[in-house]
């Protein structure tokens, strides 16, 4: 964009599709930084200006912030998959997706083995056949496999031919520091609510032995649990939650305090699993098994965020099956075996919807 000064500014040229809105704010921010050093070096060497625009629309942006994209279209445009359709299905704002030339989907293996990744890829033909021309489709991923199946599904395909597409594999491995502890001397006998206060005491050691420490739940009930009791034990307020349920407001503030280091903790869902650069955690503690390898490495991935750094990752499980599901997923994380994406295959009711929609 930086190389094209006199592009027409007519509609947006990139579109970045995130599954987790967490994610393209943190995208969106992560691009403020660059464009204005960027406008610097011009204002400094006297060369031309690039003026990038940047825009993000998710179902967190305000009806008058809707309307400005619409008005005043964004080079570079942050959305998600359900937003894009919404955009897809009103004249106006599809309008300024005509001009678009590349699309970014990131963390592609949240999306192709689910019906949210079919609702997707119906609205990037949908996104094809606005803009009567072919557009390239880049898709991220730090744990999919196999990548040629992911590809293949996100390059879609043309006149009943699959459009050509390329795996680039970046080699790079991030250094895993993984333990699984117990809380308690044996986890025989023990009820599911007596294990819970030796569970918030290790977590309270833990943030307070950390610059800055992540902890992921399995659901929302939990983080808020979990900020409760962490800050009881501290006497003060050192942990925040992060889920869905929240506010924008207050999502988008304990965001921003964690990126700058002056929150210890935040007790979260999934909400923040996803590819969020934050450089300053030092610990990523997972409560209870992560299930998957997949999630378990998108999960301890957020801890030592920066080039050279290793992952340190903690996970406590809460009883004896538990500690079997954790210490499985755990090895696995270790060896990398991320599970085999499969893409679901005539989903008509997903086809229904779009249909209905257009």
């Amino acid at each position: 964009l930086a190389r094209d000064p006199e592009r027409e500014r007519q509609g947006v040229r990139v579109l970045y599709v995130s599954p987790l809105r967490a994610l393209g704010n943190d995208i969106h921010r992560n691009l403020e930084i660059p464009l204005a050093g960027m406008e610097e070096v011009s204002r400094r060497t006297g060369g031309p200006s690039p003026d990038i625009t940047t825009g993000i629309r998710t179902g967190d942006t305000p009806q008058r912030d809707r309307e400005r994209l619409v008005r005043r279209p964004p080079d570079v445009l942050i959305t998600t998959p359900e937003s894009l359709y919404l955009m897809l299905t009103s004249e106006r704002a599809a309008a300024t997706l005509a001009t678009v030339e590349t699309v970014i989907v990131d963390e592609v293996h949240a999306l192709a083995p689910n019906k949210r990744g079919t609702h997707l890829a119906i609205s990037l033909e949908r996104l094809a056949w606005l803009t009567g021309r072919p557009f390239q489709r880049v898709g991220l991923s730090a744990t999919v496999r196999p990548p040629e199946r992911v590809a293949a599904w996100l390059g879609g395909q043309e006149g009943g031919r699959p459009r050509p597409i390329r795996v680039i594999d970046a080699g790079g491995r991030k250094e895993i520091d993984l333990t699984v502890e117990i809380t308690v001397e044996d986890l025989a006998d023990l009820s599911d609510e007596s294990i819970w206060p030796s569970v918030f005491d290790e977590l309270h050691e833990l943030v307070r032995s950390h610059r800055s420490t992540l902890i992921f739940v399995n659901n929302r009930r939990l983080a808020e649990r979990v900020a409760a009791q962490v800050n009881a034990r501290a006497g003060e307020t050192i942990c925040l939650t992060h889920h869905g349920s929240i506010s924008r407001e207050k999502r988008f503030e304990a965001e921003e305090r964690l990126k700058r280091g002056d929150l210890p903790a935040m007790a979260a869902t999934s909400s923040l699993e996803l590819g969020i650069d934050i450089g300053s955690i030092d610990l990523v503690v997972q409560v209870e098994s992560p299930k998957t390898v997949t999630s378990g490495l998108q999960r301890v991935g957020r801890a030592g965020h920066l080039v050279g750094e290793t992952a340190v990752g903690r996970v406590i499980p809460k009883y004896r099956p538990d500690l079997v599901d954790a210490a499985a997923v755990a090895r696995g994380m270790l060896r990398r075996e991320v599970e085999e994406t499969f893409v679901p295959e005539a989903c008509l009711d997903v086809l229904a919807q779009q249909i209905a929609g257009t």
